[in-house]
Formats: C-alpha cells, sequence, structure tokens
C-alpha cells in the first residue's frame, strides 16, 4: 500500500516546489491572508459597540466564532487557482505530455494534484485564523470554547477539500485556464451560499448540527473526487483542444436513449422503461428498506418529542384537535383547511415535490434528494404518532385516510428516489466507453423514463383518489 502512494507523495512534492517558487501565487496569497484579518476584526469591533448599546451578549458570544469561519473561507477562494489549473495549466504550458507519459497510473496523478491543491488552502486558511486569534487574544476578548474551536478548524479544512476537489474535477474537464476559472463560480457561491447557513448554527449555538454539517461537507467532497478519478481520461486531456456547444448532438443523445428504436408507447414501456427499472433494481430495493425504517424511525422520534401534556391527556375539544392539526400541517408542509383540495392542486404539488427531490439530487450526485425523500416519506410515521398522542383511533384513520391513496403516492416517491439515487452513483461510476457529458444525458434519460412511464401515472392515481375518494372511506369510518 506504501508503495502505491509513494507516487502521489513524489508528485506533489514536485508541484509544492514549483508552487512556492511562483510570486504571482504567493504575493496575492499572502495579502488576503494577513490583511484580511485586521479588516474582520475592525468589524467585528464595530459590531461589538453596536450590540453592547443593545444589550446583545448573544451575539458577542458568537461574533468571534462567526469571523473564524468567514476568515477561513476567503483564502482558499484565493489558492483555488492552484486547483483549477493543475491538469489544464499543464496543457496550456505544454507539460501535458511529460506528465502523462510517466509510469503513474491515473489515480495517483489524480491524488497527487490534489494533494498540493489541498495544501494551499489549508495553509492560507489556517495562517489566517491563528492570525486573528492573535490580535483576538492582544485584545483580550473571549476566545471560542474549544469544541467549538475544533469544530471550526474541521469545518475550515472540509471547505478546502469540497472546493478543491470540484476545483480539480472542473481542471480535468476544460480545455483551458480561462474556462476553468469561470467555471468557478459553480463552487465559490454554492459554498458561499454554505457558509450562511453554518453561519445560522454558530450563531444558534448547535454543535451537534454543525458537525452534522461538516460530515455531509466530507462526503460530498469524497464524492467529487471519485466523479474527477471516474471520468479522468489523458486522451481527452490530449485530444481536445476546444469544447462547443452542440445543441443537435446532445438532443440526438438524448433522444436515442430515451426512446431507442421504438415504435409505439406499449415497445417504449417494455423496451426503455423495463430496462431502466432493471438498472435500478439495486436503488429500489434500498429506498424500500429505507422507507420502512424511516417511516418507524419518524413515529418513534415524533412519540418521543410530543409534549408530555399532550400525551396525558386522552381528550380533546374539537377546537383543540382543530388547531393541532392546523398545527402538525404546517410543521410538515401540508395544506391548510384555508387552501381549496382539488385534484390539480394534490398532483402539482406532488409533482414540485418530486421535481424538487430531483434538483437536490442532481446537485449532491443524489444525497440531498434522498434527505428530501427521508423526510417526505417520515411524515407518514409522524402523523401517526401525532393521531395516536391525540388519543384518536390513529391505525383506524391511517387505513382510511392515508392508505387508499397511498398505496399509489408512496411507490412514486420510491420510484422517483430511485431514480436519484440511481444518477448520483452513475456519475461517481467509471464508464471509458462514454464522455461525462454522455454518462450524464443517459442518467437523466434513464430518470426521465421512470418519472414518465411510472412515477406521473402513479401520481396521477392518487390524486384522483385522495380527493375524490380517500375522503369518502374516512367520513365512513369515522362516522
Amino acid at each position: 500500500m506504501k508503495e502505491k502512494f509513494l507516487p502521489v507523495w513524489l508528485l506533489a512534492q514536485r508541484e509544492l516546489k514549483d508552487q512556492f517558487r511562483d510570486w504571482r501565487i504567493l504575493f496575492p496569497l499572502l495579502i488576503l491572508t494577513f490583511i484580511f484579518p485586521p479588516l474582520m476584526n475592525v468589524v467585528a469591533g464595530r459590531a461589538v459597540s453596536f450590540a453592547h448599546q443593545y444589550g446583545g451578549e448573544l451575539i458577542l458570544d458568537r461574533l468571534v466564532p462567526f469571523s473564524i469561519l468567514i476568515i477561513g473561507f476567503f483564502p482558499v477562494t484565493v489558492s483555488l487557482v492552484v486547483a483549477l489549473e493543475s491538469f489544464v495549466g499543464e496543457k496550456e504550458r505544454g507539460t501535458i505530455e511529460a506528465l502523462l507519459g510517466t509510469p503513474f497510473l491515473d489515480w495517483q496523478l489524480y491524488l497527487g494534484k490534489f494533494l498540493v491543491g489541498v495544501i494551499f488552502p489549508l495553509l492560507a486558511s489556517y495562517s489566517s485564523i491563528a492570525f486573528y486569534l492573535f490580535m483576538v487574544k492582544k485584545q483580550d476578548l473571549a476566545l471560542p470554547p474549544t469544541n467549538l474551536m475544533i469544530e471550526l478548524l474541521v469545518l475550515a479544512a472540509a471547505h478546502a477539500f469540497l472546493m478543491v476537489s470540484g476545483a480539480i474535477a472542473i481542471s480535468t474537464q476544460s480545455t483551458s485556464v480561462r474556462a476553468a476559472n469561470l467555471l468557478a463560480s459553480f463552487i465559490v457561491m454554492p459554498v458561499a451560499i454554505l457558509i450562511q447557513g453554518e453561519s445560522v448554527l454558530v450563531f444558534w449555538g448547535n454543535d451537534h448540527l454543525l458537525w452534522l454539517a461538516i460530515f455531509a461537507i466530507m462526503v460530498m467532497a469524497v464524492l467529487l473526487i471519485r466523479v474527477g478519478i471516474a471520468h479522468f481520461q489523458r486522451e481527452y486531456l490530449l485530444g481536445r483542444e476546444i469544447d462547443t456547444i452542440s445543441l443537435k448532438w446532445i438532443w440526438h443523445t438524448f433522444r436515442t436513449s430515451f426512446l431507442g428504436e421504438v415504435q409505439t408507447p406499449l415497445e417504449w414501456y417494455q423496451a426503455q422503461v423495463r430496462g431502466s427499472l432493471r438498472k435500478m433494481k439495486m436503488p429500489l430495493i434500498l429506498l424500500s428498506a429505507l422507507a420502512i425504517l424511516g417511516s418507524i424511525g419518524a413515529y418513534h422520534i415524533t412519540s418521543a418529542l410530543m409534549p408530555a401534556e399532550i400525551i396525558e391527556r386522552a381528550a380533546f375539544s374539537e377546537g383543540e384537535i382543530k388547531n393541532a392539526l392546523n398545527e402538525f400541517q404546517a410543521a410538515a408542509g401540508l395544506p391548510s383547511d384555508e387552501i381549496e383540495i382539488t385534484f390539480g392542486f394534490i398532483f402539482t404539488h406532488n409533482v414540485q415535490a418530486l421535481l424538487v427531490m430531483f434538483l437536490l439530487g442532481l446537485l449532491s450526485f443524489g444525497i440531498l434528494g434522498e434527505l428530501a425523500f427521508v423526510i417526505n416519506i417520515g411524515v407518514f410515521g409522524a402523523l401517526f404518532a401525532v393521531l395516536e398522542a391525540f388519543g384518536l383511533p390513529a391505525t383506524t384513520l391511517f387505513l382510511a385516510g392515508v392508505l387508499p391513496h397511498g398505496i399509489f403516492e408512496i411507490p412514486a416517491i420510491v420510484f422517483g428516489s430511485a431514480g436519484v439515487l440511481y444518477f448520483g452513483a452513475v456519475m461517481v461510476t467509471p464508464n471509458p466507453s462514454r464522455t461525462m457529458g454522455e454518462v450524464f444525458i443517459h442518467a437523466i434519460s434513464d430518470w426521465l423514463k421512470i418519472g414518465v412511464g411510472i412515477v406521473l401515472p402513479l401520481l396521477f392515481i392518487s390524486a384522483l383518489i385522495e380527493v375524490y375518494i380517500t375522503p369518502k372511506i374516512l367520513l365512513y369510518f369515522t362516522q
């Protein structure tokens, strides 16, 4: 194992020497590393003065950790240029042939470049944080607790891993440094938005959720590394000189994948939809198990979190039950009584939920999409727990009010989520016979086959039953 990773370190050493000799990289990096902390310190000082006027002690306690979070992020954005030009820069300098001619394996080349790309951001980020902490200590301000300080340092490293892994993946797919630098905005902006959410957790003081955020970021970084290695092709780096967008080729590739050579809808179902279902056999099994476990878990969590005074009482007035159900509907994102429940509303709402799930999965290789799936499927278990807590006949209400349309809606959610999971798995799986763009188009096509051929019909039937049949069944059993 040590011998396999030796070429990675040798390549990293060579790259590090070149980078530390290049003043065009070091000079702006040093400026941002040691100029931004004093600027942030001035801003923090003004914020402290403002908070003192209005008694904002909670804000003061979290201001230094928030500043550390921001200070650790900005040097990474500047040093990201090292990762962005890791492969495409070698190509423009004319040294890519010598690099690819070495006896190193593809993953060794990739990880060697990744190691160099991570070291620079981490050095810059930690140096900037250390300089800021030195200034804070000189001003006799309270430093963050040890556990929070560890979280912030690990979070800075997680940001560096995520951004560098994305930058190197871009570098392997770009044909010029200019194109790679322009595509860097698709790395910096999402991480900047992510930091806004993390800053809320810092001010909120929820350390457990912050650790979960760190874990999610590291999973995304590992997946991006996997994507880069899976679609790393030496011939691609040497062959293409310019990227062009051919809408005709994109449409032809998608149409061939989506329709094939079929002539009728029945043939399409037999050939295309059945073929996509075979590909998604394992995701379907996993998500079916996850649906069962998620519902059971949501039931137990909701039962544990229900207030004791609600559980102890077995009878409620009609007004109390209505208010409690309205609060549950608002918390679960369900339509309230003020919204007219129609077939169009139910069907559109369900389709929108699945599209959001797919878009989230598209941006995260399926991770956020499956998180949305767990939340959607967990509503059923949570609803059962709430009905029990109210002292209502939960089993009867569930069978009469959820099951009639649920036998169609739940499988639709499972099929749609399986397509999202399959998309993420395909994107991180090596496929030498196809380019990354072809893999992406075929994965989208497979998801749409399941969506159009199975999910939409199931949601259509579910909406009809939920509007016209379920209320009658529920009324019959509750009279």
